[in-house]
């Protein structure tokens, strides 16, 4: 291995690894706790520059030894494998149906999600949780939410959205208890949509 591919590997994790997963964990369990909420993941990590930051924070604090990571096949060529693999001892898996979360292409088609793990009934919490980076978590379209850690309704207005990306939420909300819960990320700033929530456009 050469010498600048293992010093990019091993460095840029969390300063400060305890404190820094404990804050990012919380923050990203009030994402979850809070659906279409923008919640920033302020830690400075030095992943590979194609690894969305917000994208790099959560896989660091969730991803382990146990939870194998799909990386879309512009990120499994470089130097994200490596650096997640050193970081989070997690496998970086091409085998979609065994990962336990998937980091998918910016405009990913909805239609290739069900490749990925949807859980059973008996073990919802083997589905995977995909990571969709987007143009930005505001400014686009309004969409309303509702479910569970949401009073009423609640709007956001992502921008990049891939085509069909309604009609796929839709139909794994269909599926509950099974079904991928979904993570927008942007720069240092992720959006939580568990399988549990409701989405339709204005």
């Amino acid at each position: 291995m050469d010498t600048k591919l293992s010093t990019q590997t091993v460095s840029g994790g969390f300063f400060d690894p305890v404190l820094g997963a404990q804050d990012a964990f919380r923050r990203i369990m009030t994402a979850f706790a809070e659906p279409g909420t923008i919640v920033t993941l302020p830690h400075p990590v030095e992943a590979p520059a194609s690894l969305v930051p917000a994208a790099a924070v959560l896989l660091l604090t969730l991803a382990d030894a146990d939870a194998p990571v799909f990386l879309d096949p512009a990120l499994a060529g470089g130097a994200v494998p490596g650096w997640l693999g050193f970081h989070t001892g997690a496998e970086i898996t091409q085998e979609p149906e065994g990962a336990s979360f998937a980091v998918l292409g910016e405009g990913s088609d909805p239609a290739g999600w069900a490749r990925f793990s949807l859980g059973t009934d008996s073990y919802p919490d083997r589905a995977a949780t995909l990571i969709l980076p987007v143009a930005s978590l505001q400014g686009g379209a309004p969409l309303t939410l509702a479910g569970p850690g949401i009073e009423t309704t609640r709007q956001f207005g992502p921008r990049g959205l891939p085509e069909g990306f309604l009609a796929a939420r839709a139909a794994n909300a269909a599926l509950f208890p099974r079904g991928h819960d979904l993570v927008l990320v942007c720069g240092e700033e992720l959006v939580a949509l568990p399988r549990t929530t409701r989405i339709r456009g204005v």
